[in-house]
């Protein structure tokens, strides 16, 4: 009798301890959510220090915004630039990065405003240091030579500038002005100089010779402005279209993936 009763008690405690407790009640779950929390965290910052770190130093996106630099870049073309190329900025410190190579003539670049602060502009370098520019008749000659620019558009040879903008060019061009008489010299769109580029400056244009406003007007671009080069056309659409939602029905097929040059 009391060694079946000892059984039976021993059996009734193991059949107890085998019983799992709590789970599925409301601690586990909260557990399980804060887990799931973490996990998820951890994956937006992981994505978002790989994201500041491409932007930063690596690759950025740049839409271009005017016809400054038609036909080469058109309005509604969406860029990946290379920052890398050129020797990337460091935030806060200021700092630059080792460049692979400097800019070289005919580059395109994207670079900072040297009048609008915020503002990223993208042009082709014309003219490096010690260069002698000068253009006459809208022809642009380099160190007395002709330069052929297949890539330039002309679409009104003839514009003139009105004498406020004029005297803007003659006032930064006139300390870097040479073989001319400083006192009769008066500079046009697409009559002026010759002007020497200084060091660690460019000198940059549109493409679209008669639409863009660029170096003649502003003057040199100082080297630190330089942010990057454009890598491939990634997006391309033409925001004029008489088609509707044209960001979707206008797509130029033709030019996405291809490299300005």
């Amino acid at each position: 009798m009391t060694a079946r009763g000892t059984t039976s008690s021993t059996g009734s405690s193991s059949s107890r301890a085998s019983r799992p407790t709590g789970t599925g009640g409301p601690a586990d779950r909260s557990r399980s959510a804060l887990i799931w929390l973490w996990e998820w965290s951890k994956s937006i910052v992981v994505a978002l220090v790989v994201w500041f770190f491409l932007r930063t130093f690596l690759i950025e996106a740049f839409r271009i915004p005017s016809g400054s630099m038609e036909n080469t870049l058109l309005i509604g073309d969406f860029l990946f630039v290379n920052k890398a190329l050129y020797g990337a900025e460091v935030p806060i410190v200021h700092a630059y990065l080792p460049a692979v190579r400097e800019p070289v003539r005919n580059d395109i670049l994207v670079f900072d405003s040297v009048e609008e602060e915020g503002l990223k502009v993208v042009k082709r370098l014309i003219g490096v240091p010690g260069d002698t520019l000068a253009m006459e008749a809208g022809q642009l000659y380099r160190d007395g030579q002709r330069v052929d620019e297949p890539y330039a558009l002309h679409g009104d040879p003839h514009r003139s500038e009105d004498p406020i903008q004029r005297a803007k060019m003659r006032e930064w061009q006139l300390p870097h002005l040479v073989h001319r008489d400083t006192a009769t010299y008066q500079p046009d769109l697409h009559d002026w100089g010759p002007i020497v580029v200084p060091a660690d400056s460019f000198f940059m244009m549109g493409d679209n010779r008669d639409s863009s406003y660029d170096g003649r007007y502003w003057g040199f671009l100082p080297r630190k402005n330089v942010r990057g080069r454009p890598l491939v056309v990634y997006f391309s659409y033409d925001p004029n279209s008489w088609k509707s939602l044209p960001f979707l029905t206008a797509v130029r097929w033709g030019r996405i993936f291809t490299q300005p040059k």
